[in-house]
């Protein structure tokens, strides 16, 4: 992977592009928004790690300008000492496709780049999946919902993608989790951020609601006519 870190903190991003270079992946570093910015539209990355308090412009800003402005929708991990499930849904509103607090193990900042990426994977066997009017391609990575088209961040298109592989039934937390994130979990507030923009996208601007929430049970993916009954 070719990974940019805007990171102002210079022994953390030091640390961190030892630790991914000595994983084999290429590595440039910003230490303000402004240089990050910059480099983030003249070259292409696989994926970029991004702080949410720096200088020039911060975390929150940089997401909506790269993702508006710049047209660009390479991954982004926001890694930040900011851990209310407030600040994590406005970081993934404003673009980034995962978020992290800190202190975050270095082992994990790689295991998340890796995750993003798989949404990429180009090898992956042509699946098409609908309920009602809403439709995913795993092939192309694409979601619609009759005839508007709805642009996913990885983590809640793959939460999208394990939810519709399994409707009707009802998916655990665990089970999303897993098929997410793997054996490394994260915190306890990161699902509930991505299930609330995931709603925010593919059901709020819809008269009919497909995504359930069973507190004690957990999520479904369904049709009303099928969930009345």
């Amino acid at each position: 992977m070719r990974i940019l870190i805007i990171e102002d903190n210079r022994d953390l991003a030091s640390n961190m592009c030892d630790f991914l270079e000595a994983k084999g992946h290429a590595v440039d570093a910003a230490g303000d928004g402004i240089t990050g910015m910059h480099l983030a539209l003249v070259n292409q990355y696989d994926a970029i790690v991004l702080d949410l308090m720096l200088p020039g412009i911060d975390g929150l800003t940089f997401c909506r300008k790269l993702r508006g402005e710049g047209g660009k929708d390479t991954p982004i991990l926001m890694i930040t000492a900011r851990d209310s499930l407030e600040d994590k849904i406005a970081g993934l509103e404003a673009g980034a496709d995962d978020y992290l607090v800190k202190p975050a193990e270095l082992s994990e900042v790689e295991l998340r780049l890796r995750v993003l990426l798989r949404r990429r994977d180009p090898t992956r066997r042509q699946k098409k999946m609908a309920i009602e009017d809403l439709s995913l391609d795993t092939f192309t990575c694409s979601v619609r919902r009759g005839d508007k088209p709805i642009e996913l961040p990885p983590i809640p298109y793959k939460i999208l993608e394990a939810l519709m592989s399994r409707s009707p039934q009802v998916v655990n937390r665990d089970e999303i989790e897993q098929a997410v994130w793997g054996e490394v979990r994260p915190d306890s507030d990161s699902l509930r951020a991505h299930m609330h923009l995931l709603r925010e996208l593919i059901d709020k601007p819809f008269e009919r609601k497909l995504l359930r929430t069973l507190r004690g049970f957990g999520y479904q993916l369904v049709s009303p006519d099928v969930s009345d009954k």
